[in-house]
């Protein structure tokens, strides 16, 4: 299938690790000029290199953080300035927040919401008007199951993905005109630091394969892996997916109870 994504450019919040990563080195592989951002440039240069070793490819590091408006206007900017456009944005920059309500102080709040929601609303309004300029283009809000369906002490993240979700479908609406594509992708289970971290502490004695299948509730037996959620981000923004928008994808191994 040809994903028609040479010569586009996209760029990824939250790049340094995880699917952010997965995702640039799935673009670059694909051809298009990648710019990854992140508050730490110590690892964007390790994962730029990363990148480089297992694509052959650079990608262009802009450290930065997206709760700062002037940070995202920044990294639009030096993204157009390196490559000359701008068509693709997976807001993807976050952390995982989850606690009681009683236990969540303003501060948290704020905070979570800044990252999460008004980090990809500032980064998609300076974005927008690049895409606008090519004739169209496709943004990604990576946001979280729980926003569907929030379980209880799973404040204020749940909050924040279910804000995301109202975002995306927003968006899209009125971006669509614009042949600007809007769409989420609902992340369940996926290998992360802080999994592994779980992994470590718990049960050691046990292989990565053996501590996923563990996980009873997942229908398809096991956590999933951030090139899993990476390949679904790229067929999002690539040409395969031109009538796809306003649209919520789960990447969960069907654990939600919502589609």
């Amino acid at each position: 299938m040809e994903l028609g994504l040479q010569g586009k450019v996209a760029l990824i919040t939250g790049a340094s690790k995880g699917i952010g990563l997965e995702t640039a080195l799935y673009l670059v592989k694909e051809g298009a000029g990648v710019t990854i951002c992140a508050r730490n440039q110590d690892r964007l240069e390790e994962a730029a290199a990363y990148i480089l070793e297992q694509s052959g490819k650079e990608v262009f590091v802009v450290e930065a953080d997206v709760t700062n408006e002037e940070d995202c206007q920044r990294v639009v900017a030096a993204t157009v300035e390196k490559y000359g456009r701008l068509d693709i944005l997976v807001n993807n920059a976050g952390t995982s927040q989850a606690h009681p309500f009683d236990k969540v102080s303003p501060e948290l709040w704020q905070q979570d919401l800044d990252l999460k929601l008004f980090g990809a609303i500032h980064c998609s309004r300076y974005a927008v008007p690049h895409m606008r300029q090519v004739g169209g283009g496709a943004i990604i809000n990576v946001t979280a199951g729980i926003g569907k369906t929030p379980p209880a002490s799973s404040l204020p993240t749940s909050v924040s993905r279910a804000a995301g979700m109202a975002l995306t479908k927003a968006m899209s609406k009125d971006l669509g005109p614009d042949n600007i594509r809007v769409n989420t992708v609902c992340i369940g289970l996926i290998r992360s630091e802080q999994i592994e971290k779980r992994w470590k502490n718990q049960n050691p004695e046990l292989s990565w394969e053996e501590f996923s299948h563990k996980e009873r509730q997942i229908p398809l037996g096991r956590i999933g892996n951030t090139d899993e959620a990476a390949k679904v981000i790229t067929f999002l923004v690539s040409d395969a997916a031109s009538y796809v928008s306003g649209t919520s994808v789960n990447i969960d191994g069907g654990m939600l109870g919502t589609l």
